[in-house]
Order: structure tokens, then C-alpha cells, then sequence
């Protein structure tokens, strides 16, 4: 199984302050279409294909991989996606949340396994490598945040 965590501040110094809507905002909006965080050409497709009161569900190809996700969002609070179709089985979420000093925090963790491989394969290893390395999900945390405010300074979120 593969599990990993990343948290970040939400507003490091020197940077522009988001309040927790417009980091949710962002969160939400990232969720509906990836497209707009991700680097070009990293994800081709991400359609909400169906929604109801509780989730919905997006189909994205991201990585050259078809995805099915079932989303859960937590009113400013959380994001869940369920990996329902595609390489990986289990879930992912991105929380904000105060830590002890009451500074915003966005944290990243997911407990996933690959489709159709055994239990620690060198393919099950090499993805926990990638999520815990340089480009995994503590650098996607940073550029969501950056695109964030990039989308806030446009007037777009």
C-alpha cells in the first residue's frame, strides 16, 4: 500500500494572504477541473460527468491515465477523491485546517494501492517514491496554492 502526507502553510511569509474561502475555492475549483493547476499538457481531460447534493464524479485523463473520482467536498474544510477507474485504488484528500498557532494549513495524504499489482511491487514502491519526492504531492500543494493566487489577482476566483 502506498500512504503519503504532505502539509504546507497556507500563507507563508511573503506571500499574498488567502482567507480559508479563497483557499477553498481554489480547492473546489481544482477538483472540478484540474486542467487549470496542473502544468500543461498533464491533464488533457476533467469533466464533471455527474453530481448530486453529496459528491459528484469527474472523469480526467492526467498523466496519459484515464481516471474515475468520485468527489466529496467538505465545505472549506476538506476534499476527498475516491479513485473509483484508473491505475490506483483508494482514496486521496486535501484538508485545511488551523494548527496550534491557529495558521491555515493545507495537508495532503492519500492510502492507495495499484490496480492489478501485488502489495509493495517495484511499481507500488516507485509510485510512493514519486509522491514523496521533489515533484510529488508537497510541490502540488505549492503550485495549488500559487495558482490560487494567481486566479484571485486575475479576479477569477
Amino acid at each position: 500500500m502506498i500512504y503519503s502526507t504532505a502539509t504546507v502553510p497556507v500563507n507563508p511569509e511573503g506571500e499574498t494572504r488567502l482567507t480559508r474561502a479563497q483557499a477553498w475555492a481554489g480547492l473546489e475549483l481544482k477538483a472540478r477541473d484540474a486542467r487549470l493547476f496542473l502544468p500543461p499538457g498533464l491533464c488533457t481531460r476533467c469533466d464533471v460527468v455527474e453530481e448530486s447534493a453529496t459528491h459528484f464524479v469527474r472523469e480526467a485523463t492526467i498523466g496519459g491515465a484515464d481516471l474515475r473520482e468520485i468527489v466529496v467536498l467538505e465545505q472549506e474544510r476538506k476534499v476527498t477523491f475516491f479513485q473509483a477507474a484508473g491505475p490506483r485504488e483508494g482514496v486521496i484528500v486535501n484538508a485545511l485546517y488551523e494548527d496550534e498557532d491557529g495558521a491555515l494549513q493545507l495537508r495532503f495524504y492519500c492510502y492507495l494501492g495499484l490496480r492489478d499489482k501485488a502489495p509493495n511491487s517495484p511499481e507500488e514502491q516507485a509510485d510512493q517514491a514519486q509522491l514523496d519526492g521533489a515533484n510529488g504531492y508537497k510541490a502540488a500543494l505549492l503550485s495549488t496554492l500559487k495558482r490560487t493566487r494567481e486566479l484571485l489577482a486575475e479576479g477569477k476566483l
